[in-house]
């Protein structure tokens, strides 16, 4: 196998294992809602906490420029397994407060996973850049889609072996990831240089690239969280929405590597545009889709999830063709560090409107991400900068 696509294996590979993580207590939200008595806030606050931990782990990241400074592969191991212990640990003290602070922890940690993983896949990578973060992407879908499927298996009832089970991939994606040597256009290990967040901060074309991230961000996290529940409202089954929320989220992998292959040859700001034209569609259409026969209802919830997130990497791949070299990994974490704090809002929101008018119209207001960042990818499109996207492909 050539060395390029081993290592893309082996990246892709370890984040799938490790942001098992992330929606661990998440996916068993129902049984540690009955089991501690909890308020709909407060299961909320399980998802909102990681967002939270993550944000603060991401920001602290770019201040210091230590994604630049660490190899990516050692931050990448090393939060992992902080991450693993965490999730552990909720499963051990099994109590809401002690839980939430290992929940922000788990957020901090994964903060270390995710722009990290992309970096090592972009070393590796000078043309076919889309594909190859597309996979790490694709791969980050499926490893979040993991914890339905252990609940769905078997972790209806039993949170604990959910919570251990995503802790031990975890663990594997650790191992796995010190295994990935640098790739021959991995940016050189940087300097720390304070002003160099400013720079990042005032280059149009990145914060275009940004802000269409952060649209199709304030869509993904509250459908990824909400899903089941919503299937759950619409009917009435506890292990068809665990299968079927597991189904919708990883179908974003295929929708993840297709957008990546098709970025490379069509244009990132094409495919981006196009993408979030349809997951924004599909806000509004969830509302019909809720009456829906089961069948259909789940056809449209599968579409859905191949498209929501098949142009979440298209965004970071722009940042590693837009971003000054030297600090492409900081960059790519104020990216998703602003983009994360976004998800805090739109999940916290999402169950309100539920409350207010049904889960049938919770998704509809999201769709004014989709369309923002749609907006903004159409505007970096007319920018001479928009040459350095996919060899000259917008």
């Amino acid at each position: 196998m050539d060395r390029k696509w081993r290592a893309l294996a082996l990246v892709a590979t370890a984040e799938l294992l490790a942001m098992s993580l992330w929606f661990s207590a998440s996916a068993v939200a129902p049984e540690l809602t009955s089991r501690w008595a909890l308020t709909g806030t407060e299961a909320a606050l399980l998802t909102s906490a990681v967002q939270i931990g993550f944000v603060l782990g991401a920001l602290t990241s770019a201040a210091t420029t230590l994604s630049d400074v660490v190899p990516a592969r050692y931050l990448f191991a090393a939060s992992a397994l902080v991450g693993a212990l965490c999730t552990a640990g909720v499963a051990v003290l099994d109590a809401f407060l002690p839980a939430l602070g290992l929940r922000v922890l788990t957020g901090v940690a994964l903060a270390g996973v995710y722009p990290p993983g992309m970096k090592l896949a972009a070393g590796w990578f000078d043309g076919g850049r889309g594909l190859a973060i597309g996979s790490v992407v694709g791969a980050l879908t499926v490893g979040s889609a993991l914890p339905h499927l252990l609940r769905g298996a078997g972790g209806v009832g039993d949170p604990f072996a959910v919570l251990y089970g995503a802790a031990g991939l975890a663990v594997v994606g650790a191992l796995l990831v010190t295994r990935v040597r640098p790739g021959p256009y991995q940016a050189p290990t940087a300097p720390f240089d304070p002003r160099a967040l400013g720079r990042v901060l005032q280059d149009q074309p990145t914060l275009l690239a940004d802000l269409g991230y952060f649209g199709h961000m304030w869509e993904l996290y509250a459908v990824w969280t909400w899903v089941p529940v919503y299937v759950l409202a619409a009917t009435g089954d506890a292990v068809l929405a665990a299968f079927v929320a597991f189904g919708a989220i990883a179908a974003g992998g295929i929708g993840s590597l297709a957008a990546g292959a098709l970025a490379d040859r069509l244009g990132r700001t094409a495919v981006t545009s196009g993408s979030m034209i349809a997951s924004g569609s599909a806000c509004l259409l969830a509302v019909p889709a809720f009456g829906a026969p089961v069948p259909l209802l789940v056809a449209f919830l599968l579409v859905w999830g191949v498209v929501i997130v098949a142009d979440s990497a298209q965004f970071s791949a722009c940042v590693t063709e837009l971003a000054e070299p030297g600090y492409v990994g900081s960059a790519l974490t104020i990216q998703t560090a602003v983009g994360f704090l976004l998800t805090i809002g739109s999940i916290q929101v999402t169950p309100v409107v539920a409350e207010a008018v049904g889960w049938r119209w919770a998704f509809a207001p999201l769709a004014v991400g989709p369309l923002v960042g749609t907006l903004a990818m159409l505007r970096l499109r007319g920018l001479p900068a928009a040459t350095q996207l996919a060899s000259g492909r917008r």
